[in-house]
């Protein structure tokens, strides 16, 4: 995994920032393979809270927080009702945080 322990907890408190505190963080994608080239970093997030507005914006508000934080890509992909396919092989592949 190529995240340090300074860019984890800042994942950790921007996520619980916007989704509230105990949020699932999964970090999956090429930001678990040392080798690949990729610098985005792809994150599925199972929010203890339910964003007060709008999931879009909240999702939107917190990809931005992060990239700027990170200096990097972010890609937030946030679950909503029933995980999808593709939420839950971020799951069985990725890296809980």
């Amino acid at each position: 995994m190529r995240l340090n322990n300074r860019e984890i907890e800042a994942i950790r408190s921007t996520v619980e920032a916007h989704f509230g505190r105990g949020s699932a963080i999964c970090l999956f994608g090429s930001a678990l393979d040392d080798h690949a080239f990729g610098r985005d970093g792809d994150l599925y997030i199972e929010p203890t809270v339910p964003p007060a507005d709008n999931l879009f914006l909240a999702r939107q508000a917190c990809g931005h927080e992060l990239e700027l934080r990170l200096k990097r890509p972010v890609d937030v992909v946030v679950r909503r009702r029933s995980p999808t396919a593709f939420m839950r092989q971020a799951v069985a592949e990725g890296q809980r945080l």
